[in-house]
């Protein structure tokens, strides 16, 4: 297998996840590339299984909304997000609300819970990430840095059991994605 391959294994694997909880807790940490910081948005729902992850050169309004758009197209849309007090976050968020209102949808609009110790589930699953990107002092490029993160969160989506045919063990979870 490839580097290049981890993109499409982590497609794969997100369209075999099991269904998510609808309350998401979302936030971003930091990765650094070629000497500077990147950003890996990142969201679990309420018992930790990985929602969704989007890695961007710029942590903005316009980032945070291609991440919920992102995750909502994989995933639906939540009853509730959990995240920060970071000002993009919920201006990416406040985005797909006014989506939904143009769209005739108000009832369908998401809950911003805006609770800094609230998100402790989602920055203690950052820790698997930190634990493996660390001793790498960063990635030479953006590409190689997403294929990489590409394959460690799907392997440690495997690792949750988040993936349909959970009674496989974690090699043969990862030949079915591969194959």
């Amino acid at each position: 297998m490839r580097i290049a391959d981890s993109p499409l294994i982590a497609l794969a694997a997100k369209s075999r996840k099991r269904t998510v909880a609808g309350s998401w807790r979302m936030d971003e940490t930091y990765i650094k590339i070629k000497g500077e910081w990147a950003y890996l948005y990142r969201a679990v729902d309420k018992f930790g299984d990985t929602v969704d992850f989007m890695l961007s050169e710029r942590r903005d309004e316009a980032a945070a909304t291609a991440f919920f758009r992102q995750a909502i197209d994989g995933n639906g849309l939540p009853e509730k997000v959990v995240m920060d007090k970071s000002g993009a976050n919920l201006a990416g968020l406040e985005n797909i609300n006014v989506l939904l209102v143009l769209a005739g949808l108000l009832c369908l609009m998401v809950d911003i819970c805006q609770v800094k110790y609230l998100n402790n589930r989602v920055e203690q699953d950052h820790r698997f990430i930190k634990k493996i990107t660390g001793p790498m002092l960063g990635f030479k490029a953006f590409r190689s840095a997403q294929a990489t993160l590409d394959g460690i969160e799907t392997a440690h989506m495997i690792r949750k059991g988040q993936l349909a045919g959970r009674t496989l063990p974690a090699h043969r979870q990862f030949i079915n994605l591969a194959g």
